[in-house]
């Protein structure tokens, strides 16, 4: 009975939300009003809230009013979070994850080097720049070598691309997060990405997709001897 009549209420919100009556950001009614108006429990109403931040539809957080959440690719991803990291603690986990990036980041090098516009060429070449003048400077080679890939997430102009890459940064990041850094790991890092640029600016699909691919399968030969089999 609890979880029929908390779907009532879920069902109630995201029409709100989906009509505007709730906006991205505003706050959702707090549980008392949900109470009174539903008429029903403090545990339906916070199963409510749970579905709905199982959802991607509000975030919510300990002691705080939850927020609506705009519905989004970014919303959906994040949803699925927690099922993914179940699903990363299995045995193969994580390389089943990181090949679907590899497939995904081959296909993009390829439409990069086809159809990558004037900005976008400015974008990678910035991106490109920005991580060459980190190589000395660790954490933040890490951090631009993330953006360098984002660039090519944008791209192609839809929007499911730029989540899947905050995704990927997201559900990797206990394991990247904690790979050695060193300034002669993130010289050869950079080469790649140079590799990859190179073959973009010629518009060589077939160049860059062999060297995107040659640099995540080293990338990942670099994390097999950092966790082993994962």
């Amino acid at each position: 009975m609890t979880g029929r009549a908390a779907d009532s209420i879920v069902h109630t919100i995201t029409a709100r939300i989906h009509s505007g009556a709730l906006a991205h950001g505003d706050l959702l009614p707090a549980e008392r009003d949900l109470m009174a108006e539903f008429e029903v429990s403090r545990t339906v109403a916070r199963e409510a809230v749970r579905i709905l931040s199982s959802q991607g539809l509000i975030k919510a957080k300990p002691r705080h009013r939850p927020v609506i959440r705009k519905a989004g690719f970014g919303a959906a991803f994040d949803a699925a979070g927690s099922i993914v990291d179940n699903l990363l603690q299995q045995p193969g986990g994580v390389h089943n994850l990181f090949d679907t990036r590899i497939m995904l980041e081959a296909a993009l090098v390829r439409e990069a080097a086809l159809s990558a516009g004037k900005k976008d060429i400015v974008n990678l070449k910035t991106a490109l720049a920005a991580n060459g003048a980190a190589i000395d400077d660790n954490d933040q080679f890490y951090q631009t070598d993330q953006q360098f890939h984002a660039v090519l997430y944008d791209i192609p102009g839809n929007p499911a691309y730029p989540a899947i890459h905050r995704a990927y940064t997201t559900w990797l990041a206990p394991q990247w997060g904690q790979m050695p850094r060193l300034a002669d790991r993130n010289r050869i890092n950079f080469a790649s990405h140079t590799a990859i640029m190179d073959a973009i600016l010629l518009r060589d699909p077939d160049a860059a997709e062999a060297a995107l691919r040659s640099h995540l399968a080293d990338a990942w030969d670099q994390v097999r001897l950092t966790f082993g089999d994962i």
